[in-house]
């Protein structure tokens, strides 16, 4: 349950009326009882979610079929870019502009409760593409524009990583594919590759969050001791740094030729080259990461 909450964005007591009160998917038990998901019906409630999401009770939705589902979210995600300017904006925004008011008045625990109430309303891509990523660009550009000072930003990252660990917690479903994610050496800035573990979780990956600032060397041997198939590098700022190149080389010779590299962030564009040189590949943003992961799946 605890990992269908985590991908859908459902909590466990809406879960539970749907199912029993609608019939929405059918899950099997294991021998001690326990509702196992299919990957049909994860995607399922998802679509349910958003649909839900667009004004409509679960009552008027329960019965259509996925792609009946998928042309009424598609619809609705068509309406909602359409809207005039007068309209308030889509439920993401409002939450972006409640937390930043939160961030602005220093209040922690109002931001704790504004994302918390996020995570449960929305979907999981939703929640970390519409709310967390805008989120954390506009609270950069206030205090680069000079209109937040640090203590903003140090408050904000403090309550999105707490949000971003969530994710994190409990066990992956079985037999899920393992997925490594840092930053590399000389890359202090880590709440991107929280949001690259966080989707990845949320995608049925067993996502291992490594830290921040770790040299090739130490990178390889966490490849090594785990089997894992997947690395995934965030790398935010500084662009062009020839010691990060040496040190993305030095990665590329050391890992298993199974295990595949993926690297994304705002500079990752600098070391296009050399991360296609050594065999990896560069995802421009977590829609991105997220269809790859769902290719692997």
């Amino acid at each position: 349950m605890q990992i269908v909450t985590r991908r859908t964005g459902l909590s466990p007591a809406v879960l539970r009326i749907w199912e029993r009160r609608y019939g929405v998917v059918r899950p099997t038990r294991s021998p001690k009882g326990r509702r196992l998901y299919s990957d049909q019906d994860i995607e399922r409630l998802r679509l349910l979610a958003r649909a839900t999401h667009g004004g409509r009770s679960i009552g008027q939705v329960a019965a259509l079929s996925v792609d009946e589902l998928e042309t009424l979210v598609r619809r609705d995600a068509a309406e909602e870019r359409t809207r005039g300017a007068e309209d308030v904006g889509p439920p993401a925004r409002r939450i972006v502009e409640d937390a930043m008011g939160a961030i602005e008045r220093l209040e922690s625990a109002g931001l704790e409760s504004v994302l918390r109430r996020a995570m449960l309303a929305l979907p999981a891509a939703e929640f970390l593409e519409e709310v967390i990523q805008p989120l954390l660009h506009d609270t950069g550009e206030r205090w680069r524009g000079g209109a937040h000072r640090p203590v903003h930003g140090q408050l904000a990252s403090a309550v999105v990583r707490r949000a971003l660990d969530r994710y994190l917690d409990g066990p992956a479903p079985l037999g899920a594919p393992e997925i490594l994610v840092a930053t590399p050496a000389g890359q202090r800035h880590e709440l991107g590759a929280l949001m690259v573990a966080a989707t990845a979780a949320t995608e049925g990956f067993a996502a291992t969050y490594l830290g921040a600032e770790l040299p090739a060397e130490d990178l390889t041997e966490a490849v090594r001791v785990t089997g894992a198939r997947v690395l995934a590098l965030s790398i935010v700022h500084p662009s062009g740094d020839r010691g990060l190149a040496h040190d993305l080389r030095a990665l590329g010779a050391g890992l298993p030729r199974a295990t595949l590299l993926l690297v994304g962030g705002t500079a990752a564009a600098w070391y296009a080259t050399t991360i296609t040189e050594i065999g990896g590949e560069r995802f421009d943003d977590l829609a991105a990461l997220r269809a790859r992961l769902r290719g692997m799946r």
